[in-house]
């Protein structure tokens, strides 16, 4: 059944992960009305929320656009950075939206945050304390148990991923329909970009809570 389940999880988020970058290869290929590049509109969006300490920089890579809260830098990809598209448009104006949440010392991004330099660490060991868990069940479960606490951590953290990510979306959307960075139909394929972007994190979050359900299931099996 755990197997089972596993599977699913991994067909869904394949899935969902080849929707996302399909539909920023479509909105890619939509130039923005306007003519703004992704740099532009986040410096605009950054100015106009009255944030003047956050950079914005151009990162290597693809969708490897994220908001850095410990040196305050929106960092976009050189397709979003450069780009003059919807995607480009939604992007930007999301990772600002990161910014935004920073400034405005909201609450879901700030436990997030807090939980990240446990995590840090944590994931370095969490994987083999598992390992040897399941290694030893038959001798000792406290491994176990110890392994599972951390993944049910990680896994809390991945819930908490869910309201910060789709109240960043929230932020961008409202802001570039308000500022009329987009038009109406460019709106709704930002509104599309960022929705399949969210449900990366939904089934994430899934997965892990189902692979700690499944290390739970061990756990108590061999209590049992």
């Amino acid at each position: 059944m755990g197997l089972l389940i596993a599977l699913i999880v991994m067909g869904v988020s394949f899935y969902v992960q080849w929707r996302l970058k399909s539909k920023f290869e479509e909105y890619s290929q939509v130039g923005l009305s306007n003519g703004m590049s992704g740099k532009e509109i986040a410096e605009t969006m950054l100015r106009e929320s009255g944030i003047y300490d956050v950079r914005v920089v151009s990162v290597e890579g693809r969708l490897t656009d994220h908001y850095n809260p410990q040196d305050k830098t929106v960092n976009l990809s050189p397709d979003v950075y450069y780009g003059r598209s919807v995607a480009a448009a939604a992007v930007a104006s999301h990772e600002c939206g990161h910014a935004v949440q920073h400034a405005t010392a909201y609450s879901w991004l700030q436990f997030r945050s807090q939980m990240v330099p446990f995590l840090s660490v944590a994931s370095q060991y969490m994987q083999w304390i598992i390992l040897i868990g399941v290694l030893l069940i038959n001798t000792s479960i406290i491994p176990l148990t110890i392994g599972v606490a951390l993944f049910a951590v990680t896994t809390l953290f991945s819930f908490i991923t869910l309201p910060v990510e789709y109240d960043a979306s929230n932020r961008a959307l409202a802001w570039i329909q308000k500022n009329r960075i987009v038009n109406e139909r460019e709106y709704v394929m930002s509104a599309d970009a960022l929705k399949w972007a969210a449900r990366t994190y939904l089934v994430a979050a899934i997965g892990s809570l189902a692979t700690l359900l499944y290390y739970v299931s061990l756990l108590m099996g061999r209590r049992d």
